[in-house]
């Protein structure tokens, strides 16, 4: 039961870890021998371009082709893999001259990259691509919307929890998939970016009826309103009721589409709206007029006055992201392998992974370092979920190194 509660917890906040948002990204899967595969992605994740370029060759021609690249396709930023010669994926990047603007460089996990890219799923996203330009495809949208790319990988695959392949198998899935399914309706859903395995995750939609979504899509261009959901086939009204409320319409007719309003309140919201003398389009993000709404007088047998305060409070930042902004890091430029650390140094890291006797902290070396429960603070915690979060960043000091076993102790603790 613990650790079906570990993994599920930290699967959770991997899945709501802070998005990059849109924009236009070069995806790189490092390699030395094999070189680095690059996909230039548009800000919906589509393959504008895909190379390979060698690390170790000619560094003035891969600059070269990196800042052609960036100019042809308006790169704002860049996602390197964190695996196989990620960190000097990195540094070469950060320290080439770009003659435009310099990008902002992002390490992203590429845990369950390589299980994704040989999938299925992959292949019938992208038919036409090898497996190296689908992994590269994936680091790149996991950095801009870790949710929409995460959970088309077996969350077993995503190097999180602890003795997962020791407990019941069935109780394992069925915890995850509730993750899976809170995780997407609380972030919401933009209906015409999202592809069939992110839909078939939404309350209401299982897999026939999200291909259903998407092949409607197709055949008749996006979906400007919610009712048109009703159009597409298998859409039942039980279906409708329990999907409407996740699936996002953004720029639609209605502005409320691109809310967490339910249609079911849209006519509610028209009665608020003339109360104070407003149509409902200028209601929506309206906070000086929100305020002045008198709740009780609308307060009836079917919604309360804490339920109209709800949408209220939807209504003044509508489709508001409940996930945190992403936030810039970098490692510590003097230590690439577990040999350069030295006992007593200070480091930022990253958590990677929360268990019940501590944390694994990426420190940049390849290997990743504990941090035990007894070293995190000074005060007594039951649990490290406690003080950690997974993404998070720590300055942690190196406690002892096991070269041979391969084992890096961190601590928290000043010494």
């Amino acid at each position: 039961e613990a650790s079906i509660e570990v993994f599920a917890e930290n699967l959770k906040q991997l899945l709501l870890g802070a998005p990059l948002g849109q924009k236009k990204v070069l995806a790189i899967d490092p390699g030395f021998r094999t070189g680095c595969k690059m996909a230039a992605l548009d800000d919906n994740g589509n393959v504008m371009y895909h190379g390979v370029f060698y690390l170790h060759e000619n560094a003035d021609k891969n600059a070269k082709e990196l800042n052609e690249i960036q100019n042809k396709f308006n790169i704002e930023a860049i996602a390197v893999g964190s695996g196989t010669a990620g960190r000097e994926t990195e540094t070469f990047l950060k320290q080439m001259t770009w003659k435009t603007s310099k990008p902002d460089i992002y390490l992203v996990n590429e845990d369950g990259a390589s299980v994704y890219s040989a999938s299925e799923v992959a292949r019938t996203e992208f038919p036409n691509y090898d497996v190296t330009v689908r992994g590269a495809i994936s680091i790149g949208r996991r950095l801009m919307d870790p949710l929409a790319e995460l959970v088309k990988i077996d969350p077993k695959s995503i190097g999180v929890g602890q003795y997962q392949h020791d407990v019941n198998q069935t109780r394992l899935k069925e915890q995850l998939d509730r993750v899976v399914i809170n995780c997407v309706n609380k972030v919401g859903v933009n209906v015409n970016t999202a592809s069939p395995h992110l839909l078939q995750h939404v309350s209401g939609l299982g897999p026939v009826l999200a291909e259903n979504m998407v092949q409607f899509r197709n055949e008749n261009g996006n979906f400007k309103s919610r009712e048109q959901f009703k159009k597409v086939p298998r859409m039942g009204a039980k279906s409708f009721e329990q999907c409407a409320g996740f699936l996002r319409i953004q720029e639609g007719e209605n502005p409320l589409d691109n809310s967490a309003v339910h249609p079911e309140s849209y006519a509610l919201i028209e009665k608020l709206s003339k109360s104070v003398g407003l149509q409902t389009k200028d209601l929506v993000a309206n906070k000086k007029a929100i305020a002045q709404i008198d709740v009780s007088a609308f307060a009836n047998e079917t919604i309360g006055i804490t339920g109209i305060e709800e949408i209220l409070k939807e209504l003044a930042q509508p489709g508001l992201d409940p996930r945190k902004n992403l936030e810039s890091f970098e490692f510590d430029q003097r230590v690439k392998t577990p040999e350069d650390l030295i006992v007593g140094m200070k480091l930022p890291g990253l958590v990677s992974n929360l268990t019940a006797f501590g944390a694994f902290v990426n420190i940049g070396v390849k290997q990743d370092g504990l941090l035990h429960i007894s070293q995190i603070t000074d005060k007594f915690i039951s649990s490290p979920a406690e003080v950690l979060h997974l993404g998070q960043q720590v300055m942690v000091r190196v406690v002892e190194i096991d070269l041979v076993r391969k084992r890096i102790s961190l601590s928290l603790k000043e010494g």
